[in-house]
């Protein structure tokens, strides 16, 4: 069994995208969610790592904010690694997210797929 990543975002294009990216690679596990209350229930299953994206459109959660959802998390679980996903730029989103315990920020841009890729190995080099 390989380290369980979350990947949490609303679009389904991207969670398939992702899916697709890391389900394919022998070392990791995968399970995606569409917003961050399913991701909370399921943290009883200590995932290795969450990917989490900044804003959530779907009009039925509470939870619309990655930092409300990254701040939840931490509630449960302080060590777990987090990266964020934001299709904005913004050094004041930034800085809240550092504060608030993300371990790395990337922007959707054009090659997003391969900063990811690359941060995943990163986190979990470090925590060997």
């Amino acid at each position: 069994m390989g380290k369980l990543i979350y990947f949490v975002d609303d679009d389904k294009m991207i969670l398939n995208l992702l899916e697709y990216t890391f389900k394919s690679r022998d070392n990791y596990d995968v399970k995606t969610f569409r917003n961050g209350e399913d991701c909370l229930i399921a943290m009883s299953e200590k995932p290795a790592l969450i990917v989490l994206d900044h804003f959530f459109i779907i009009s039925n959660t509470q939870l619309s904010k990655g930092i409300d959802i990254l701040k939840k998390i931490r509630e449960v679980d302080t060590k777990v690694p987090v990266i964020m996903l934001s299709g904005e730029n913004n050094e004041n989103i930034i800085n809240e997210y550092a504060k608030n315990g993300v371990d790395k920020f990337i922007i959707k841009d054009s090659y997003f797929i391969d900063s990811l890729i690359e941060s995943i190995e990163d986190v979990f080099t470090e925590l060997q």
